[in-house]
C-alpha cells in the first residue's frame, strides 16, 4: 500500500485542526477531547492520536491555530496602515469586523480560553498568557508610535491604551455572545475609538 505524501499528511492535519478550532470555540478547549473530535470527524481515536500525540498536544495545536486565525482576521488587514494612530484605527475596525463576522463560531477564542485557563496552571495557561501578552505588546507599540507622532496626548500611557482596547473587545464579545446585545458591538467600537482619541 503506497504511503501518503508529507503534503497530504500535513493537509489532513491542517483540516483536522481547522475543524477542532471551530469545535473548541463553542465547547472550550477542555471540551475538546480525542473522543469528541474523533466522533465529530468520523475517524478513529488512534488516527487522531497519530496526528497529535495526546490531548494536550492537540489542544495546544488548536490554540496556536486559533491565534493564527485571529491574526489573519485582525492584524493582517490593519498591518498595511501607517504605524501609530492610523494602524490603531484599522485594528479597531478589523477587530470589530472579526467579532461581527463569526470568524469563530463560538465568539472570541482567546477571550474564552483566557477565562477557561485563568486559574489552571500548566502549558495551556502559559500558551494563552503568551498569546495575550504578544497582542498587548503589538497594541502598546502602536499606541507608543501614536504618542510620539503627537496623535495621542504626551501623557497617555501606551500600556493603558493597549489594556483598554483589549478589555473593551473582550467585553464586547461577552455582550454580543452571552447577553445577545444587538448594540453591544456598536458601543464597543465607539468606546474603542474614544480610547484612541477618535469619535
Amino acid at each position: 500500500m503506497p504511503r501518503r505524501s508529507i503534503s497530504a499528511v500535513a493537509d489532513s492535519r491542517a483540516s483536522t485542526v481547522r475543524a477542532a478550532v471551530d469545535l473548541a470555540s463553542v465547547e472550550g478547549l477542555e471540551g475538546l477531547t480525542i473522543g469528541r473530535l474523533a466522533g465529530e470527524l468520523q475517524m478513529s481515536k488512534s488516527g487522531l492520536i497519530g496526528r497529535f500525540g495526546d490531548k494536550e498536544a492537540m489542544q495546544r495545536a488548536v490554540l496556536a491555530a486559533a491565534v493564527d486565525r485571529f491574526t489573519a482576521a485582525v492584524w493582517l488587514p490593519a498591518s498595511g496602515a501607517d504605524a501609530g494612530l492610523p494602524r490603531l484605527e484599522a485594528i479597531v475596525e478589523a477587530w470589530i469586523a472579526h467579532l461581527r463576522s463569526g470568524v469563530f463560531p463560538g465568539g472570541c477564542f482567546v477571550t474564552t480560553a483566557s477565562v477557561e485557563y485563568d486559574a489552571r496552571p500548566g502549558a495551556l495557561h502559559d500558551d494563552v498568557a503568551a498569546a495575550v501578552r504578544r497582542w498587548l505588546r503589538v497594541l502598546e507599540a502602536e499606541a507608543r508610535a501614536a504618542v510620539e507622532a503627537g496623535d495621542l496626548p504626551a501623557g497617555r500611557d501606551p500600556a493603558d491604551v493597549a489594556f483598554e482596547l483589549h478589555s473593551l473587545a473582550s467585553g464586547g464579545s461577552v455582550a454580543a455572545r452571552v447577553l445577545d446585545d444587538a448594540a453591544g458591538l456598536d458601543r464597543t467600537r465607539a468606546a474603542m475609538r474614544r480610547a484612541i482619541g477618535l469619535r
